[in-house]
């Protein structure tokens, strides 16, 4: 597999830094799933991490991802005047991180570049997560104490709510978008990252 083919994987992938979580009442559950690659040279980690990498999109694999479960408690409240208010929106949120591990141990020198390499893929992998941790907390920030006048069982609420939630997420979609668009561009981290390892021992 040629190296060309390999970067342009449309992978959710690296960045550098630690990444501030938005302090709130709730915390997300954050995991990490792992995928098998083998080879004993960066070159060969990098053809396996293209053979092996989880499915995106229906049929194209990608070198690392996120992935994320939510679900809510609400309290929607009917008031005595026919309004209707939601009183509380607790989420819960799971965010999945799933990255390549190697089978076995590797020589030292590809041990080193391996490491670097991994771990940049995990920095821009919590990236994503953050961009999804501040999308639930804009959700709650938005949805409690949000209310509809003349509203008997809570069903404009519940329609103005589900407006929120799609501008919501798309927001989110379109910063995850564009944030791999800058890493994954020519000169980015991730070509880098990619180069790095590929060239390395």
């Amino acid at each position: 597999m040629r190296l060309a083919r390999l970067v342009l994987l449309p992978a959710m992938l690296l960045a550098l830094g630690a990444i501030a979580r938005p302090a709130s009442a709730w915390e997300a559950v954050e995991q990490v799933a792992t995928y098998p690659v083998s080879g004993q040279s960066g070159f060969e980690l990098y053809q396996s991490v293209g053979e092996n990498g989880p499915v995106i999109a229906g049929d194209r694999r990608t070198i690392a991802h996120t992935t994320f479960k939510l679900t809510w408690q609400r309290d929607y409240q009917e008031r005595a005047d026919g309004g209707c208010v939601i009183a509380s929106n607790i989420p819960k949120l799971i965010i999945t991180y799933t990255l390549p591990k190697p089978r076995g141990e590797l020589p030292t020198g590809v041990a080193g570049s391996w490491k670097r390499f991994h771990d940049g893929l995990a920095a821009h992998e919590r990236v994503h997560g953050s961009h999804i941790i501040e999308m639930v907390q804009a959700i709650q920030d938005v949805s409690v104490g949000l209310s509809a006048q003349n509203d008997p069982g809570c069903h404009k609420t519940r329609a103005e709510l589900q407006t929120h939630l799609k501008r919501l997420s798309d927001e989110q979609r379109a910063r995850g978008r564009d944030f791999d668009r800058i890493e994954m561009g020519d000169g980015g981290a991730v070509q880098n990252l990619v180069l790095g390892l590929v060239n390395g021992p």
